[in-house]
């Protein structure tokens, strides 16, 4: 099986780096769900920034629409999405896949995903499928913990053994979504070994009680690993074996399909 080596980023030269690009991106991303709003002094903090600084770049991306504020704090407003709605119009494997996507839920009647690994998170770049009820950590551009989906789980066990140490060696403990979530380090060792030696995962109810996901490797002509193509379906009332002797071929075969176009 091969292993992905992902290339690493391009060394920058210090007179090509513009800290205040960094610096305005880093107060974006210091908003979350747990942080929608936000002071100067609260940004700053986050962002190891001085007040004066924070609340600088604070303006100036309100005075660009990027933020709103009541004079005291700040939150982003919808024009932060044109950021990622770029990438989804302009990358090249989203649309490649997405034909793809379309015959794979045709044949399993199920919503079909490609994510990539962004950090210790999964990003789902391309979708297709029935509309369902379903957590927003299923929707199109979600950024969901790799540990508990199918994907994650994947795409993290096939980067190897030492980054697996490296990663459960970074982590305090593993957060707690349901019941099912694996949380214990050497369990979550022993899962990624598992995933990595069969080459597809299966993760059930770890994120939501009510679903299942499966995923496979999308390689590359070269054999690279680009991401992961996965089917995320409601545990109803089928069996993991029946589910997976459904959907796994399906996936397989479609990911081969897809090798020598990306």
């Amino acid at each position: 099986m091969n292993t992905p080596h992902p290339p690493e980023p391009p060394t920058l030269a210090a007179r090509d780096w513009i800290a205040g690009l960094e610096r305005g991106l880093s107060i974006i991303e210091t908003f979350d769900e747990a942080h929608p709003r936000l002071s100067a002094q609260q940004a700053a903090q986050r962002c190891g920034l001085t007040r004066t600084a924070a609340r600088r770049y604070l303006l100036t991306l309100t005075h660009l629409g990027y933020m709103a504020t009541d004079g005291k704090l700040f939150w982003l407003t919808p024009r932060v999405m044109r950021l990622g709605q770029s990438y989804l119009e302009s990358a090249r494997l989203p649309r490649i896949v997405q034909p793809f996507l379309q015959r794979l839920t045709a044949s399993t009647h199920e919503t079909s995903y490609l994510s990539v690994l962004d950090g210790d998170e999964i990003v789902y770049v391309a979708r297709n499928g029935p509309v369902r009820h379903m957590s927003t950590g299923f929707v199109l551009g979600a950024r969901v913990p790799a540990q508990v989906t199918a994907a994650g789980m994947l795409l993290m066990a096939l980067k190897g053994p030492a980054a697996i140490d490296a990663w459960l060696q970074a982590r305090h403990g593993l957060q707690t979504f349901s019941e099912h979530t694996i949380t214990d380090l050497p369990a979550m060792r022993a899962q990624l070994h598992q995933v990595r030696q069969q080459d597809w995962a299966l993760s059930e109810q770890q994120l939501d009680l009510d679903y299942r996901g499966v995923a496979v490797p999308l390689r590359d002509r070269m054999g690279e690993t680009v991401g992961a193509l996965s089917i995320i379906m409601p545990m109803q009332h089928e069996a993991s074996t029946d589910a997976l002797r459904r959907v796994l071929p399906l996936l397989k075969e479609t990911a081969q399909s897809m090798r020598n176009l990306i």
